[in-house]
């Protein structure tokens, strides 16, 4: 198995750097050793020549191991941030170099989708583990499939600044005239989450209204950084009080005892789906829908969830259960994938044309 990394250096590191700051995935060894029994490998399964390509953006330490003990397949890895992977697939529209993707972010699959890069109509063995939940994410298409969702963003403050009784419940509560420049967010055009997050405003309350919300943050003093980790560390610097922070940003600065809190709107946070999907041309179409489908087991998504704070998330599996300290007390907010490709470009240059930080 071959492992790729994208590295980028200076103003372009800045621009594309993902979104996640957890290194807590578990090592190449251990996952081994806690490998799935629940894929049997049989003489008669595809014969491989080379090895499945996969782009992902998380658990690649604990995903590779897993899946080919259980499989007996073969995979290679190409590894980067969520805005590297989507880099990198439109520039290989005409021809890709990868079998499967597996990133966050719904709207990049619906637009990949409507270009005809993507095999349809995935029957999948394992689609009978998906749950309510689940089965409300996968498109008519059957394009893609989901293996998991995380809060795009919640609220989080620092409780050395702000007292619970003081702090924000809702989105709205941001644009409050006594939060005047102490939040602060991702920028949608660089860090992957944060354009689920800004899609649902969008979608819930029109292009027009999406506009008129965010005018407001902005108006309020808002500041926009490049990416979660930034975000981060203004918090800690004290730069802001408050953010609009992913969660595992969010819980990982909670396992760190930074002196946070988490509110969870009490009218929901939106949402990233991070979903997988087949090249249409690929030469590995059983592998390909064997990976994803070993996705969709029980104890994979178990796996997934222990593996660090990248487990905070909602599983699309039956029986499978957010992590126990994940007091996740509102509802999750899916924007729509269709329409967050349809106006991607134009919300995202909207962002790019506030004068904001």
């Amino acid at each position: 198995m071959k492992k790729h990394y994208w590295l980028l250096s200076g103003l372009a590191a800045l621009m594309l750097a993902g979104c996640s700051s957890d290194e807590e995935s578990k090592t190449a060894e251990e996952a081994s050793a806690e490998a799935p029994e629940s894929t049997e490998v049989m003489e008669d399964q595809t014969k491989q020549t080379e090895p499945l390509v996969v782009y992902l953006n998380d658990f690649d330490e604990l995903i590779e191991p897993l899946f080919e003990e259980a499989s007996g397949y073969d995979i290679e890895l190409v590894s980067g941030n969520g805005a590297e992977v989507q880099s990198r697939i439109e520039a290989e529209k005409s021809n890709p170099n990868w079998d499967v993707v597996w990133i966050d972010g719904q709207g990049s699959f619906a637009r990949w989708e409507e270009d005809g890069i993507l095999l349809e109509d995935i029957s999948l063995e394992n689609e009978t583990n998906l749950n309510e939940f689940g089965e409300s994410l996968v498109p008519t298409s059957k394009a893609y499939y989901p293996t998991g969702a995380h809060a795009a963003s919640v609220i989080v403050y620092n409780t050395n600044e702000i007292s619970a009784e003081d702090a924000p419940k809702t989105w709205e509560d941001l644009t409050n005239s006594k939060y005047k420049g102490v939040v602060g967010m991702a920028d949608p055009a660089v860090a992957a989450p944060a354009y689920p997050f800004v899609a649902w405003f969008f979608e819930d309350l029109g292009m027009d209204g999406g506009k008129e919300f965010f005018t407001k943050l902005f108006d309020n003093g808002t500041k926009v950084y490049p990416k979660n980790p930034n975000v981060v560390e203004a918090l800690l610097s004290g730069d802001l009080k408050i953010a609009a922070l992913q969660e595992s940003n969010a819980y990982k600065m909670k396992q760190d005892g930074e002196p946070i809190e988490i509110v969870w709107p009490k009218e929901g946070a939106p949402a990233s789906v991070r979903y997988a999907a087949i090249s249409k041309k690929t030469d590995q179409e059983e592998v390909a829908k064997a990976f994803i489908s070993f996705l969709l087991e029980k104890e994979t998504q178990e796996e997934m969830i222990s593996a660090g704070t990248e487990g905070y998330f909602t599983s699309p599996v039956k029986e499978v259960a957010s992590p126990d300290n994940r007091h996740q007390e509102a509802p999750l907010f899916i924007a729509d994938p269709a329409n967050a490709a349809k106006n991607e470009a134009e919300i995202k240059e909207w962002f790019a044309d506030q004068s904001v930080q």
